[in-house]
């Protein structure tokens, strides 16, 4: 049995890590929620048992195997390292810890990574969904036909940035449909039926950090191994899930079988009928990344390169906490005891 600390155990992110938790093989563990402020004392279930959200105190993190960081980048700064120096393996899903030094990204999801964690890793952190859902789908493109050239727009829904951003969203719409002036506190501009590539000034989010950090992880995921790929990333009206416009070109010809028998496997489903296109709401409760692959019109001869449009789907809060609960059963070889070391 391990011990499990979830650390913005109140956030949209935390709660989706609790119950991934208790759907995988380290269900039987001991966890504990904490948080600060507005979510300390919050009911809530784990398993069968009734829990609450507690405070961190200065022993919070003894005899804790596994740590999870998933609220504020300024809360994981705050505490990350009173978790390691009690022993603990720590686990970044804030976007705090991507760029400290020996921090690996990681997804067991993706291939051969360059390096792997050992006992003087400080910590891991689980790849940003969108990060991975982009490298599982470069990696398998890949696998038919060396790529030439590869574009990406990431679409993020308002649940990326937290319940007050979806609160925010929910009553923009609102005000928009009784004529009223609409909220502005959290994006400093109108998301609703609206696309955004960049909040107001005033904004309490950096959309162009966001940006960085998921062309900072997709490179991390594939080091060399991977195509370049150029990434745009914008808002979108929705309250949940990822939506991937994802153009490559190949440097030969490719039949539309062989591309399908790449793409398809662990973690991506691919949709084959055109009235089944994957979606924000068709994602949501998924555990794969929903595919649709539409080839552009066939090369002339062998010599000319495939061109292949993609059009995916998924569900940003159950891909990142099934991925993290994966590198956290992929670290267990490092405390197989269950034990702090």
């Amino acid at each position: 049995m391990y011990k499990i600390a979830i650390v913005g155990a109140s956030t949209l992110l935390g709660k989706e890590l609790k119950d991934a938790l208790t759907e995988s093989s380290l269900a039987a563990s001991n966890v504990a929620l904490f948080d600060e402020d507005e979510g300390l004392g919050q009911l809530d279930q784990l398993g069968d048992e009734i829990t609450f959200v507690q405070a961190i105190t200065v022993d919070a993190f003894e005899h804790v195997d596994f740590t999870f960081f998933c609220g504020t980048e300024s809360l994981t700064r705050k505490f990350w390292r009173e978790a390691l120096r009690a022993g603990s393996t720590v686990l970044d899903l804030s976007g705090a810890l991507d760029q400290e030094t020996g921090v690996l990204v990681r997804s067991p999801w993706v291939g051969e990574q360059d390096v792997a964690a050992d006992l003087f890793t400080p910590a891991v952190v689980p790849a940003h969904p969108a990060a991975l859902a982009l490298a599982l789908l470069m990696e398998r493109l890949q696998q038919a036909a060396p790529v030439r050239d590869a574009a990406a727009t990431v679409m993020l829904p308002a649940s990326e940035f937290g319940r007050a951003a979806m609160d925010e969203l929910h009553q923009q719409t609102v005000n928009l449909l009784s004529f009223q002036s609409i909220p502005r506190a959290f994006f400093d501009a109108q998301l609703a039926y609206n696309l955004l590539s960049g909040f107001g000034e005033n904004s309490k989010f950096n959309m162009s950090a966001m940006d960085a950090r998921i062309r900072r992880q997709y490179s991390a995921l594939g080091g060399r191994r991977l195509p370049v790929l150029a990434i745009q990333t914008i808002t979108a009206p929705v309250f949940h899930g990822h939506n991937f416009s994802i153009f490559a070109e190949l440097e030969r010809p490719v039949d539309l079988s062989a591309l399908e028998d790449a793409l398809s496997g662990d973690h991506v489903d691919l949709v084959l009928e055109d009235t089944d296109s994957p979606s924000n709401l068709a994602a949501t409760g998924q555990n794969d990344v929903l595919v649709r692959l539409r080839l552009e019109a066939g090369p002339r001869n062998a010599n000319e390169s495939q061109r292949v449009w993609l059009w995916a789907a998924s569900d940003n809060l159950r891909l990142y906490a099934q991925n993290a609960v994966d590198c956290a059963l992929d670290l267990r070889r490092l405390r197989p005891q269950g034990t702090v070391q």
